[in-house]
């Protein structure tokens, strides 16, 4: 048993998980300017994706850092990009406590944070002056709806963040896949995502014209096959520059904690182990369908180098993980990075 292992079986598991979560993000932003130094992932060879130039193909998913606290702490851990978010219009507090729950014979999480973030004003801000220290991490920018905004005013409300924030974006996404606000999810049906994508394409290119910043939606794993090929045709058809494939699931089909536990924590997004099958087979979807161009991030349910290097040979440009660094412990990007690097490595 590794040293993490017993710590996380041991200690962090007695401990709520969202103040576990605040704990370690504030010990991984102090560790920086020594973990900059000696842990720094191993390249497997840049991967050309969207006009960017990524180190490798692992990076941290949306969730994590919500309000782009700790990007370059996050990178020094050994991801070669970090998505921060998911960021909203207007700030918000996110749903009532508790929202944030293990279930550890599944090395699962479930969530209903409901987009808890500073907003995109501050957010903006935030990274500006971090572009004008020197940030330079490849960074993803992951932006919702508001709470209390309305359906028919769902565009507009993105639209505010796409021009706050684009400007700072080496890539923007939309995530219309989160189960934790109401009436969230209506809006991947390709009839309501087909104009907000174009409004978002359009407001980003006003706020950042000298430079084109690409412009991705993320998907839930729940979708048909049906639906996610209708979400592959609108990607191709409306010039979008990628797809982040999945989200966290509704279901909780097949899970090996008892039924008791998984209903008293009740709903939410499940991320972690029981999603590998389902996010591996939209991404295989998606590639047969759109073709060799066009980038998509595997992103579920991705814990060994077995599972990462599944994603990648089901057609995922990237991948990207926030469950297994939870459970693995602050040395499991490396770990996989360096794995990658290896054709016979032991899996880990």
């Amino acid at each position: 048993m590794k040293a993490y292992d017993l710590l996380f079986d041991q200690a962090l598991t007695r401990v709520d998980a969202e103040r576990i979560h605040h704990a370690a993000f504030r010990a991984i932003r102090a560790a920086e300017p020594v973990t900059s130094r000696l842990i720094g992932a191993p390249r497997t060879g840049l991967v050309e994706a969207m006009g960017l130039a990524f180190p490798h193909p692992l990076g941290l998913a949306a969730g994590f850092d919500k309000n782009a606290v700790g990007i370059d702490g996050l990178a020094a851990l050994g991801f070669g990009h970090v998505e921060i978010g998911t960021v909203t219009g207007e700030a918000q507090p996110g749903n009532p406590q508790p929202r944030l729950f293990r279930l550890k014979a599944d090395r699962a999480i479930v969530n209903r944070m409901g987009f808890n973030n500073d907003g995109a004003e501050v957010v903006a801000r935030r990274l500006a002056g971090w572009r004008a220290q020197g940030g330079s991490t490849l960074l993803g920018v992951n932006i919702g709806k508001t709470k209390v905004v309305p359906e028919e005013e769902a565009v507009r409300d993105y639209e505010k963040s796409a021009g706050l924030l684009a400007p700072h974006a080496d890539y923007l996404v939309v995530n219309v896949s989160s189960p934790n606000t109401p009436g969230l999810r209506d809006l991947q049906a390709v009839e309501k995502l087909e104009p907000l994508l174009a409004a978002v394409r359009r407001r980003a290119e006003e706020a950042s014209p000298e430079r084109r910043v690409p412009l991705l939606v993320k998907i839930a794993p729940d979708l048909s096959d049906d639906d996610v090929l209708a979400v592959a045709d609108l990607a191709l058809a409306s010039g979008l520059d990628g797809i982040i494939a999945t989200n966290t699931t509704i279901s909780r089909a097949g899970l090996a904690s008892p039924e008791d536990a998984v209903e008293a924590i009740g709903a939410g997004g499940l991320s972690g182990r029981p999603l590998t099958q389902r996010s591996e087979d939209v991404v295989r979807l998606m590639r047969g369908r759109v073709g060799p161009d066009l980038t998509l991030v595997g992103v579920g349910g991705i814990t060994t180098v077995d599972d990462a290097r599944r994603r990648l040979a089901a057609g995922a440009n990237l991948l990207q993980a926030y469950t297994a660094f939870v459970y693995e412990g602050p040395l499991w990007p490396r770990r996989i990075v360096r794995g990658l690097t290896l054709p016979q490595a032991r899996d880990v």
